[in-house]
């Protein structure tokens, strides 16, 4: 089993002979040793079971040592063996619960179960490596769920709703055509709103409900009822996804629980890992009835343990950290320095806010306005989102569907928003995700007495804008195939009808599957779109003026020994009508006109004046 003791050490000011909280499990064939850990147990007991579902068991009591861990050593082989763990405190002894840090869970993650997990690797897993990454701000980001991915009639794919689904060659080949270089998967860890031994009955849900948070799901094996095997499939995904030059982010969720007193982190340790208010309720900045305290010390310490365990047993290359400002900034900043122990490139980014005000101090959480506070740490960007397609509060339109009010704010999100992001990196630039509308039922419900037509250009519109942006660049999955959720905005536990992705749009909707593909390959191209840090984004991009506020003129120039073409220039036109721009002379190449997109050019010439038809992009490079 590979230890975080490298990177734990310095970030949650441990001693080397400390027993960390991912070692609450460790086996060997002769003997395996556990650790718990809990401040406020009068006694804590081991139950030892030769089943998962057995009733009898064999019960070891645990001696409290140094830091509040309890430990014993159990002689023997243990592995195919189960087990749970009690504490007593308040004249009461607590439900069993699987701990806080189980790597390894029984069917619906009740009882941890005891394994070898170098036994649990898939052949060749040894040799598998994190595919290079380029800058950031290079990367553009594909977000889906594993049963929308895969289980359309129409997807190709055999393991449908599986992660053996997403290693299969329909799955894999239609990102790499595309062009992303990291997907994205939402909840992946094991959680409680689905029923893994009633998985026939196909209910669905996103997954933002932890239970074990360091266990994949079950519901994504093909056989949930053993241990090893969801293991293995996960690292199966992964690794067919590195093998074809595609990274992984982890979408976790550390900032509630799916309830208090039902999970390990209530049960062992009463309170402790949570928030509570001045009555001694529980707060609420998650909006699902709890937060978790990520600024004690050992909430903090299993936040920092748990990305890194993923990151090393599972080679996760990224973590998008759902609700991140409830988090406080030390310890997303602890998280940062502790992946980069293990590999610099490993992302982290997160939603800059909270669903209710979290009970710390405002100017403390990792919101994104303090995002420069964390260096390398990003945020999305509802500004740009807001600004191109309208707030998700409420269904006006936004530049890309013709209301010139976010014009500014689209300015601003195309040089990242430097008054917060700190660095390009730091700014993902996003319109859609899971949450919310998908955009084509974005733009319907915003625009009315519109043809598909025109809505399909605002599509293109919106997404380009993201595609030429300064910041890390964020697609939902099958926004490229005009996917549409049939004007559901919440679709967490809708069934597969609304969430899967229509995998026969890519003929239907050839021409905006292209138009994607073709928009990526342009920003993969130039480096102009993608300068990276906030000095050079200052010192190269200007906005000219389009004398129109539904047109934005935006300008990359003075590129020679960065970018192939001498200067960028984008025309974004937000309006029903043809605009005409005045632009530099020079002797330019068409890469985006008329709704086309082509990274090899569509037409060159000399230019000193360019055109955008209505709710379309121009670009240009000079040559």
């Amino acid at each position: 089993m590979l230890s975080v003791a490298l990177l734990a050490v310095g970030c949650c000011k441990q001693q080397s002979n400390q027993p960390k909280l991912e070692d609450e499990c460790l086996y060997s064939p002769g003997q395996t040793d556990f650790a718990f850990w809990s401040n406020t147990a009068e006694q804590m007991e081991l139950r030892l079971y030769a089943a998962p579902d057995a009733q009898d068991f064999e019960t070891v009591a645990l001696t409290k040592g140094a830091n509040d861990f309890w430990t014993a050593t159990v002689e023997g082989d243990l592995a195919g063996k189960y087990y749970t763990v009690r504490s007593f405190q308040n004249g009461e002894w607590s439900a069993e619960s699987p701990g806080i840090f189980a790597k390894a869970v029984s069917v619906n993650g009740q009882r941890a179960a005891i394994l070898d997990l170098n036994a649990t690797n898939p052949e060749g897993w040894e040799s598998d490596v994190r595919p290079a990454m380029p800058d950031p701000t290079d990367i553009v980001v594909y977000e889906t769920h594993v049963r929308d991915y895969t289980m359309s009639p129409n997807s190709g794919i055999v393991n449908k709703g599986k992660f053996l689904g997403m290693a299969e060659e329909p799955a894999i080949n239609h990102l790499k055509e595309l062009g992303i270089t990291h997907l994205q998967i939402l909840p992946m860890f094991d959680y409680g709103s689905i029923d893994e031994t009633t998985l026939d009955q196909n209910k669905y849900n996103w997954g933002y409900d932890p239970v074990n948070y360091n266990v994949p799901d079950g519901g994504y094996s093909t056989n949930p009822y053993d241990p090893a095997c969801r293991i293995r499939e996960a690292k199966t995904m992964i690794q067919a996804l590195h093998a074809n030059g595609i990274r992984v982010i982890m979408d976790v969720v550390y900032n509630h629980t799916y309830d208090v007193m039902g999970c390990a982190l209530g049960r062992v340790v009463p309170q402790y890992f949570y928030r509570l208010r001045e009555d001694g309720t529980y707060a609420n900045g998650s909006g699902c009835g709890n937060e978790t305290a990520s600024d004690h010390e050992m909430c903090r310490q299993f936040m920092v343990e748990s990305v890194c365990y993923w990151a090393r047993e599972y080679h996760i290359d990224g973590f998008r950290f759902d609700l991140m400002g409830i988090h406080d900034q030390e310890t997303m900043n602890a998280i940062r320095a502790a992946l980069d122990e293990i590999d610099p490139t490993i992302l982290t980014y997160g939603e800059g806010w909270a669903a209710e005000a979290p009970a710390y101090p405002y100017e403390q959480l990792a919101m994104k306005q303090w995002t420069y506070k964390m260096p390398r740490v990003g945020a999305f960007s509802d500004d740009i989102r807001n600004a191109l397609i309208g707030s998700p509060f409420d269904h006006d339109p936004g530049f890309a569907s013709g209301n010139p009010a976010g014009t500014k704010d689209v300015m601003r999100g195309l040089i990242a928003c430097p008054e917060w992001s700190g660095e390009p990196m730091q700014h993902v630039s996003y319109i859609t995700c899971h949450d919310n509308y998908c955009l084509r039922d974005r733009i319907e419900v915003s625009t009315a007495k519109v043809s598909e037509e025109t809505r399909l250009h605002m599509n293109e519109l919106a997404q380009t804008a993201v595609l030429v942006s300064q910041g890390m660049s964020f697609l939902y999955g099958g926004e490229e195939l005009y996917r549409t959720k049939k004007g559901i905005d919440n679709s967490y536990q809708s069934p597969d009808a609304i969430n899967i992705i229509p995998w026969e749009n890519k003929i239907q909707y050839a021409d905006l599957f292209d138009y994607y593909k073709n928009m990526i390959a342009i920003r993969h191209a130039h480096k102009g779109f993608r300068l990276g840090c906030a000095e050079a984004v200052k010192d190269h991009v200007e906005f000219l003026d389009a004398d129109n506020d539904q047109v934005i003129v935006y300008r990359i120039k003075d590129l020679e020994g960065i970018d192939t073409a001498k200067s960028l220039l984008v025309i974004l036109n937000g309006s029903a009508k043809e605009c005409e721009v005045d632009i530099p002379a020079g002797q330019y190449t068409l890469l985006v006109y008329n709704y086309e997109a082509d990274a090899d050019g569509i037409g060159s010439g000399p230019f000193d004046h360019a055109f955008a038809m209505p709710y379309s992009a121009t670009i240009l490079a000079e040559n």
